[in-house]
């Protein structure tokens, strides 16, 4: 059992002081997860990395909830579904601001997940990936891994404990299912 594993379970136990030792430990990894992250989001964004990591990291410690940690991969997944969630609340606030005008939606060429993705198409995907997660969990945990995060199938594949092929065909179904989603959701908007 690694330390990180460790202090996620004193943190799991309430222990205020463990919360206090995770950072430095995770600090590094979970900055270079938000910087590749904001890389691929539109310019102009106000969000740095480090406010990502730091409000990413305040979710996950420091909630009125107890948090109940399988290790060093859920604690790494739960940080990038907490990096998604700040990116998507943030692109609703500025589609708020655009008080209701005409969204026009970009397609998706060749079933590839464009970068940066304009706030209207994170939005329309992150309303596909919440029906995805009801259809295939795993395919989604691949997609948040590789687009949100920015790992390779080869190391999604081994943070899920699943073969590269089983992490390349979730890969695939996922892109086209989300693909065919999109797509189906503008072609229903008037």
């Amino acid at each position: 059992m690694n330390e990180i594993t460790r202090i996620l379970e004193r943190v799991e136990q309430g222990d205020p002081k463990a919360a206090e030792q995770l950072l430095p430990l995770v600090y590094e990894e979970l900055r270079k997860l938000a910087a590749r992250r904001m890389t691929s989001e539109a310019p102009g964004n106000t969000l740095q990395p480090t406010a990502l990591v730091h409000e990413a990291y305040l979710r996950l410690v420091r909630s009125n909830q107890p948090q109940q940690w399988d290790g060093r991969y859920h604690f790494f997944a739960a940080a990038a579904e907490a990096m998604r969630r700040i990116l998507v609340e943030s692109a609703r606030r500025k589609q708020c601001l655009k008080h209701g005008g005409q969204l026009e939606r970009v397609s998706l060429d060749a079933v590839e997940l464009p970068m940066p993705m304009p706030d209207d198409e994170l939005l329309a995907l992150d309303e596909a990936l919440d029906r995805l997660e009801d259809l295939d969990s795993r395919a989604t945990k691949v997609i948040k891994l590789c687009f949100f995060v920015g790992l390779t199938q080869e190391q999604a594949a081994n943070e899920l404990g699943v073969s590269i092929s089983t992490a390349e065909r979730l890969w695939s179904f996922a892109r086209a299912w989300l693909f065919r989603e999109m797509k189906r959701t503008r072609n229903a908007s008037p």
